[in-house]
């Protein structure tokens, strides 16, 4: 419970590879001019740009997964850890982006959030709440597990939360999905005008299951340090 320097290394690890991250997408952006991604063609097809560019999406998750395991001691904290590494890095990802190119303008620019499997497209306040229930729920499942009593979400709030995944995952995908059928040069002229709100709150909703269940737990196990009062 309450270790501390973990988790404030993990987190120093995720800024310092979000600036990483930033600068590589400064400068891929200002070889193509898309500094704003939101245009045709967000990543041109250059040589194998393409494929690189793939390959260093998987090589960043990859890292994000294995800087977690390496926090942890076991499976749940693994896991915990490394949902706070990919919820702070992709905070400061677009954090670093302001702070060098001026982008986002505001938080409800739209942004190409991953190219696999397809384009996902939405606001980048909507990868940023995402990012925020990953720290809040790695954070609480870290840092506040009892050693007799360890805290964690159950079987239903954890279906709950994958259904909460994949119904964002449709919505941050559902144009590309729809021109699917064009091949791929439809899949890169995609430039999608309408984010689903309703939609998604929906997703963020269930995504949050696990916290409220972890919090639950968490304030049903805690001690009472209250001293006993008796009255005479």
């Amino acid at each position: 419970m309450y270790d501390t320097n973990r988790w404030t290394f993990v987190v120093l690890f995720a800024v310092a590879m979000s600036w990483l991250e930033s600068a590589t997408v400064v400068y891929l952006r200002t070889l193509f001019d898309r500094i704003n991604p939101y245009q045709p063609y967000p990543l041109p097809v250059f040589g194998r740009l393409d494929q690189v560019e793939l390959i260093r999406e998987a090589a960043t998750l990859m890292m994000l997964f294995t800087v977690g395991w390496l926090a942890g001691n076991t499976s749940r904290t693994r896991l915990g850890y490394g949902a706070i590494a990919f919820g702070v890095w992709d905070i400061f990802y677009y954090v670093f982006l302001k702070l060098t190119v001026g982008w986002p303008s505001s938080l409800r620019d739209w942004d190409v959030l991953f190219l696999l499997p397809l384009p996902w497209w939405g606001p980048v306040i909507a990868p940023i709440t995402i990012s925020a229930l990953m720290i809040v729920g790695g954070t609480l499942v870290t840092q506040f597990s009892l050693p007799a009593r360890p805290i964690w979400p159950g079987h239903f709030s954890l279906v709950l939360e994958l259904c909460g995944m994949l119904l964002a995952l449709y919505v941050f995908m559902a144009d590309a999905i729809r021109s699917i059928g064009g091949g791929p040069e439809a899949l890169r002229h995609v430039l999608p005008t309408w984010f689903n709100w309703p939609l998604f709150l929906v997703a963020l909703f269930l995504m949050a299951a696990p916290i409220i269940d972890v919090t639950a737990q968490f304030l049903a196990n805690r001690p009472n340090r209250s001293p006993s009062m008796r009255t005479t």
